[in-house]
């Protein structure tokens, strides 16, 4: 395996939530063992995306994850924060990769030569199983923080913009959990 370039598959899960971090995933995949079943997490079911997520920590080469947390998200932007939790992904690879293919159009600050590829979660099966661990383990956390913070529903809507959230928002006012410098999330402050 010391002559196999080892090419890590980079994504995200929780841009757009009003609470919870978001998260990036970083997998190189075993060449010599093909899993069946991959595409874009959000294309999946959770019960798909969960015994896909066991398959790929079971066979991968290596998983990486990177968590920026609501604070830093408010305090240098989503999209610093994402590209963030990317690096901090691919920095937790072990062995570490060779080079990266990132989902979308942004470049995170790699130490290892790396392209992006827009829609790569539907194309590259590197791509679409970090998006798989990137789901999985947001979710996972949403569901934690949801029995931290209980009211806002966080186990069902997983920190996204719904009826139920915006509502949860209006009457219980923003916890420690939401991202403040969203809009949704700073109108809830002014009740």
């Amino acid at each position: 395996m010391s002559n196999t370039v080892l090419v890590a598959g980079v994504d995200e899960a929780g841009r757009g939530p009003l609470a919870g971090p978001v998260v990036a995933a970083a997998v190189i995949l075993n060449t010599d063992h093909q899993i069946d079943g991959l595409a874009d997490s959000k294309k999946l079911s959770a019960d798909q995306r969960e015994k896909l997520a066991i398959e790929i920590r079971q066979h991968a080469v290596a998983v990486g994850i990177g968590i920026a947390e609501p604070a830093l998200i408010d305090q240098i932007n989503i999209l610093q924060a994402t590209l963030t939790a990317m690096a901090w992904a691919v920095e937790h690879l072990d062995p570490a990769a060779d080079r990266a293919l990132i989902d979308g159009n942004q470049l995170p600050n790699l130490p290892i030569p790396a392209q992006t590829l827009v829609g790569g979660d539907a194309l590259e099966p590197a791509i679409s199983a970090a998006s798989i661990i990137a789901k999985t383990h947001r979710d996972a956390l949403m569901v934690k923080l949801d029995k931290e913070y209980p009211g806002y529903g966080f186990a069902r809507h997983k920190g996204y913009p719904t009826a139920a959230h915006r509502a949860a928002l209006e009457q219980l006012g923003p916890c420690r959990a939401h991202r403040q410098s969203f809009r949704p999330v700073i109108q809830a402050r002014l009740f």
